[in-house]
C-alpha cells in the first residue's frame, strides 16, 4: 500500500518528533517545553492519518516546570521499545535533567521517570544484539552555556546510572550546535543520525555510520543529508530527523520544519511543526527529498462545545494541567480567577496549539469580573481581546511595548463571542514584509461583528519571539468568573 505523504504531517507548534513503528502502527511524540500535560502520543497505521492517544507526563510530579521559562521544560523525546517495554527519554531542561520513562502500553500511563546520570539534551536511546543500552546525546551544559558536542555513555534504564564514563563521537561535519543524535543499526552496519547548524534557517540533517555502536563513525559524503537553509522553500529550518522503515517496505523521516512567510521567508507564526519526507539508500548512504507542503493540512475545523464535550487531551495549561483550571459544568468550562494576568507563571487559561494561519478563532463565554480570548507566544508576547468590567480591550502585548484599544461592553452581553481573525497581507508591499494580520473584536447574539483593533501577526512569530514553541490561543480569566461555552478554529475559506 503506498503512502501519501502529508505535510505538515502533524500541524501547530509539534517540534522535535521521534517516532516508534510497533507492530501495524505508529507512534510519534514531540516537545511540549512549559505546557502541560506533556509529551503528547500521536498513533497512526497509515502514516497519513493521526491521532492524539495519550501524553506521558499526566502527572504533578513527572516534571520541574514550575519557574522555568517558557522555552525551558520538555525538550526533545525520543521513544523506542525493547524487550516489550516503551521507553521515552527527554530532557526537562532547567528542571529535574535527563529522564527515562517507562510503560507497559505506549498510551499510557507512564512512570514517574528517572533521573539519568548525564548531563546533556536530546537524548536517545539503543540497544546492541547484547542488551547493552547506549545513551547519546547533544553535550549541551546548560548551567555554563559550553557545548561538548554529541556524547555517548552506557546507562542503565533501570536506575538511571552510568556504566561508563561519557566518550566524544562524532559530531557532524563542523557546523554550530550538533545536537538530536539517534542511533541504529541497519544490515550490520550502525548509523548516527544528527541535527547541526542550529535549530534556525542553518537546521541540517548529518549522518556518518560505524562497525560498532561506539564509532569510530565515519561521515556520508553527502552531508547534509537535508537541508533547507540558502533555497526559497516554504519548509525551512528542517532538521532534528527520526528515520525508519515503514510498512510498505520504505524508508522515511519525521522532522521538524517551519512554514515561513514574507518576501524574505523571514517569519513563522505557528512555530515548529512536524513533518515528513521519504529516503532513498546508495551505497549504503541514505539520501532524501526536499520537504514541501501537501495536502490538506490547513484545512481542519476544530470546534468544542463544552456545554456537551469533555476536557480533551489537546488542550493545554501553561505549568497547570488544563483540569485543575476549568470545572466541567452542564454550561461549558468554568474557570476561576485568581489574580494571575497572562505574564504570570500559572495564569488562569485554557487552549490549543493553532493549526491553521488564515482563518479564524472564537470563544463564546459569559464572564463576571476580567477574562478574555489570548493568542499566546510566551509571558510577554501576547494579544488579548478582554472583557473587563463595561469594557472590552483589544490588547498587543510585546516586550516593551504594549497597545490597547478600547470599546464600551454593548447591552444584554452575558453572552458574547471573542474573536481573532487570521486574514493574509494584501497583495504588494505589505505582503512581502508579514505572515499575517490579525483582527480582533467581538460578536454580539445578534449576530453583529465589531472589530476593535488590528495587529501585525509578525510579531507573534518564532522568529520575533525567539521562541521554540509556537502559537497557542484559549480561554483565560483574571478576577471573577469565566464559563466557556464553546471555543473554535476555523480556516478561511
Amino acid at each position: 500500500m503506498s503512502i501519501q505523504l502529508k505535510n505538515p504531517l502533524i500541524g501547530g507548534f509539534n517540534p522535535d518528533p521521534s517516532i516508534l513503528r510497533d507492530g501495524d502502527g505508529y507512534y510519534l511524540v514531540t516537545s511540549t517545553f512549559s505546557y502541560l500535560p506533556g509529551i503528547p502520543i500521536y498513533h497512526s497505521t497509515d502514516l497519513e492519518n493521526w491521532e492524539l492517544v495519550g501524553h506521558v507526563v499526566t502527572r504533578t510530579n513527572q516534571l520541574k516546570i514550575d519557574g522555568v521559562p517558557t522555552l525551558g521544560g520538555v525538550w526533545a523525546p525520543t521513544i523506542r521499545k525493547h524487550d516489550g517495554v516503551y521507553y521515552v527519554v527527554v530532557t526537562d531542561a532547567m528542571g529535574r535533567g535527563t529522564l527515562i520513562f517507562t510503560a507497559s502500553n505506549p498510551r499510557g500511563p507512564w512512570s514517574d521517570g528517572i533521573v539519568a546520570e548525564v548531563e546533556g539534551i536530546d537524548p536517545d536511546l539503543a540497544w546492541d544484539s547484547d542488551g547493552v543500552c547506549y545513551m547519546t546525546y547533544s553535550g549541551l551544559i546548560i548551567t555554563e552555556g559550553k557545548h561538548l558536542g554529541i556524547q555517548q555513555v552506557r546507562i542503565d534504564t533501570t536506575n538511571g546510572k552510568r556504566l561508563s564514563e561519557p566518550k566524544s563521537l562524532w559530531s557532524g561535519t563542523g557546523l554550530m550546535f550538533p545536537e538530536a543524535p539517534h542511533l541504529y543499526e541497519i544490515d550490520g552496519k550502525w548509523y548516527l543520525l544528527i541535527a547541526e547548524g542550529g535549530t534556525e534557517r542553518g537546521h541540517s540533517v548529518s549522518i556518518a555510520r560505524s562497525d560498532s555502536p561506539e564509532g569510530p563513525f565515519i561521515g556520508a559524503p553527502n552531508n547534509p543529508i537535508l537541508s533547507a537553509r540558502s533555497t526559497s522553500r516554504e519548509i525551512q529550518n528542517t532538521g532534528h530527523a527520526d528515520l525508519f522503515q515503514a510498512h510498505d517496505g520504505n524508508w522515511y523521516m519525521v522532522l521538524l520544519g517551519m512554514h515561513v512567510h514574507g518576501l524574505t521567508r523571514s517569519f513563522s507564526p505557528l512555530g515548529r511543526e512536524s513533518f515528513i519526507t521519504s529516503v532513498q539508500w546508495n551505497d549504503g548512504w541514505p539520501t532524501t527529498d526536499p520537504v514541501f507542503p501537501q495536502g490538506d493540512a490547513n484545512k481542519k475545523v476544530y470546534k468544542k462545545d463544552f456545554r456537551n464535550d469533555e476536557i480533551t487531551g489537546e488542550m493545554l495549561g501553561i505549568r497547570s494541567f488544563p483540569a485543575s483550571i476549568a470545572e466541567k459544568t452542564p454550561a461549558g468550562l468554568k474557570l476561576t480567577g485568581n489574580g494571575t494576568l497572562m505574564n504570570g507563571e500559572k495564569p488562569q487559561f485554557i487552549g490549543k496549539r493553532q493549526e491553521i494561519l488564515f482563518g479564524k478563532i472564537e470563544a463564546e463565554i459569559t464572564a463576571t469580573g476580567t477574562a478574555g480570548l489570548t493568542l499566546y507566544y510566551d509571558e510577554i508576547s501576547h494579544y488579548d481581546v478582554e472583557i473587563n468590567g463595561q469594557e472590552i480591550i483589544a490588547r498587543s502585548m510585546l516586550p516593551m511595548l504594549v497597545h490597547e484599544e478600547k470599546v464600551a461592553l454593548p447591552n444584554n452581553s452575558d453572552n458574547i463571542t471573542l474573536f481573532m481573525r487570521f486574514d493574509a497581507p494584501p497583495e504588494g508591499y505589505e505582503s512581502k514584509i508579514t505572515s499575517d494580520f490579525i483582527s480582533l473584536g467581538f460578536r454580539e447574539s445578534n449576530g453583529a461583528e465589531t472589530v476593535i483593533a488590528q495587529y501585525d501577526g509578525r510579531f507573534l512569530s518564532a522568529e520575533v519571539t525567539c521562541s521554540f514553541t509556537g502559537r497557542v490561543f484559549g480561554t483565560y480569566v483574571i478576577d471573577g468568573t469565566l464559563l466557556v461555552h464553546s471555543l473554535s478554529e476555523t480556516p478561511a475559506l
